[in-house]
């Protein structure tokens, strides 16, 4: 499959979430900026990936990466980074979204599994409310896009 036909609309994934429901099938959600891909994205991907049948990840926008960043941020744009996400294994679909949180997404697509790394505490997850459970994923330690920024001097 080409990596672009996993790139939808809400509209879409709301409707695809829909028939994942009718056949029983269990949906997880993630969500990021993944402004650079790293090792520590893949393996939180794919143990968010195993939690269920399918993985909605939700990508914030260049806007949204700006606001939550700063304005250095992104390094690579939202369609660059879709692609990049859409070819792994791990991600059935993503969406990408405007807001700073992606608690609309949420709402929309009502996920049975709410993943997110373990640096959320449960009741500071974006959308808890409308997930069947939340799962923290553990991190893994010193792969994060922000250390990599710093230590680079492009932050």
């Amino acid at each position: 499959m080409k990596a672009s036909r996993k790139i939808i609309s809400l509209k879409k994934a709301a409707a695809l979430r829909a028939a994942l429901k009718r056949a029983g099938k269990k949906a997880v959600f993630t969500n990021g900026c993944f402004d650079i891909l790293h090792a520590g994205h893949v393996a939180s991907l794919e143990k968010a990936r195993s939690l269920g049948d399918f993985l909605f990840l939700g990508l914030n926008s260049d806007a949204s990466v700006r606001r939550l960043k700063g304005p250095a941020r992104p390094f690579n744009k939202a369609a660059d980074r879709a692609v990049v996400l859409a070819a792994l294994a791990a991600v059935d679909a993503v969406v990408i979204f405007k807001e700073d949180t992606p608690l609309a997404l949420i709402k929309a697509l009502r996920p049975d599994v709410l993943a997110k790394g373990a640096d959320y505490a449960n009741g500071s997850v974006v959308g808890a409310e409308f997930a069947g459970r939340v799962a923290l994923i553990p991190l893994l330690k010193g792969r994060s896009t922000t250390a990599l920024a710093k230590r680079t001097g492009r932050q």
